[in-house]
């Protein structure tokens, strides 16, 4: 099932799109001019659930309030200064993080790939300036069916065929175990191993939750065997999945986190690296930098966003929010339209059967019934509405899912 923009005048928009820009992502043909909460809106005024949150970049909803004044304030004083000089907004935002994640210092950046980088290189600084490893030796541990973003060092330890394919030669130093099995962390654990880096809980694979037990065991393995233990929380922390951070569900705290996405609250770029001073106080000036990382405006943001997470009031939302969500799915799983649902606070993986056709083709069904979700890897739809979502809204969603499977299974008989 394909579907075509709704009017001439998205047509256009979407083939200038086409045309004049490089074809890396496959868009649902829906050209959005405005948003507000939990709403998105066509150029043509049809308003959408959003259920996918930028992938969870917009956690606190469009246009949030508080973030924008935030941000509106900063934009008239100072946007970039560069780390050349100090910023006032710097501080407040590097303190409070820090305080967030229980943690001693902060490395801004801005997009989570680029934070990724950030930890890999910390790991490895680590391994040879405090653990001993032997120059140009470093392993880090990584996840079968990991996603930490495209650079070429990231893809080098992806196994995703189109995010690695023409892209080779790959980077070394990196060591594949499947996902879930901390067993297999433990084997694979070396004297050159310096880091094991893991997705808590794994989103574009499809929303893989990990079992139960497993982050408390990498933990243990990790501080016993001397590795660092980092993980990626830039999509699934920040209260996606129900907790301030998805390592809160185990009550684990690792050596390094990787946050990103919903930092810069929808408005800017904001990601971080954030760990102790024997992680992070090992870079000197000069070793590694970004002329737009920790900029004014993104601090003041994010400052903003770190007081939205203060309360928990938004975690436990997600987390309440996200068990009706998944209740009012089973139907789904009981007629055999859906094979398995996941679920991690507002955050939910649904495999389609195959019989029903594809996730993109649902998500097409969706887009009609106006909620907008996303495909991955074929099978799978991710739902992760802004967390201030309503009960009433979370209602809407599960009935015209349901609706959308039940015309895609008519249409097979």
């Amino acid at each position: 099932m394909a579907l075509e923009p709704r009017t001439e005048r998205q047509k256009a928009a979407i083939e200038e799109v086409e045309t004049y820009g490089a074809h890396n992502y496959s868009p649902l043909p829906v050209v959005i001019s405005a948003a507000k909460g939990v709403h998105v809106t066509d150029l043509d005024g049809t308003t959408y659930i959003d259920c996918l949150s930028a992938y969870s970049a917009v956690n606190f909803g469009h246009g949030h309030p508080a973030l924008l004044a935030a941000a509106e304030a900063q934009l008239a004083r100072v946007t970039l200064t560069s780390r050349a000089f100090y910023s006032e907004p710097f501080g407040p935002f590097v303190k409070a993080l820090a305080a967030l994640c229980g943690k001693e210092m902060v490395l801004p950046m801005n997009t989570g790939v680029e934070a990724v980088e950030t930890a890999i290189k910390a790991a490895r600084k680590w391994g040879y300036e405090s653990k001993g490893v032997a120059e140009g030796r470093a392993k880090i541990i990584v996840m079968e069916g990991n996603f930490h973003g495209r650079t070429t060092t990231v893809i080098s330890f992806s196994n995703d065929p189109e995010a690695r394919k023409s892209y080779a030669p790959y980077t070394p130093g990196f060591v594949q175990v499947p996902f879930g099995d901390a067993d297999a962390i433990e084997d694979a654990i070396d004297d050159d191993t310096v880091a094991v880096l893991f997705e808590p809980i794994q989103g574009e694979a499809g929303v893989i939750v990990p079992p139960e037990g497993f982050l408390t065991k990498v933990r243990e393995i990790t501080r016993r065997r001397g590795v660092l233990m980092i993980a990626d929380e830039i999509q699934a922390g920040l209260g996606r999945s129900g907790a301030t951070f998805a390592c809160d569900r185990e009550g684990v705290v690792p050596d390094v986190y990787i946050l990103g996405k919903a930092l810069g609250g929808g408005i800017m770029p904001l990601s971080a690296v954030v760990a102790d001073r024997d992680v992070l106080g090992l870079f000197q000036p000069g070793q590694h930098g970004s002329t737009f990382g920790g900029n004014p405006l993104a601090c003041a943001i994010g400052s903003a966003v770190i007081e939205l997470l203060g309360s928990g009031e938004l975690q436990e939302r997600s987390r309440v929010l996200g068990e009706r969500f998944r209740a009012g799915l089973q139907p789904l799983l009981d007629a055999g339209w859906a094979t398995e649902v996941r679920q991690a606070g507002l955050w939910l993986g649904v495999d389609v059967n195959p019989d029903l056709g594809t996730a993109k083709e649902i998500c097409y069904r969706l887009m009609e019934r106006e909620v907008l979700a996303k495909d991955t890897h074929g099978h799978t739809i991710r739902f992760a509405p802004p967390l201030v979502i309503t009960e009433d809204q979370i209602d809407q969603v599960v009935a015209h899912t349901i609706t959308a499977f039940e015309q895609a299974a008519t249409q097979v008989r």
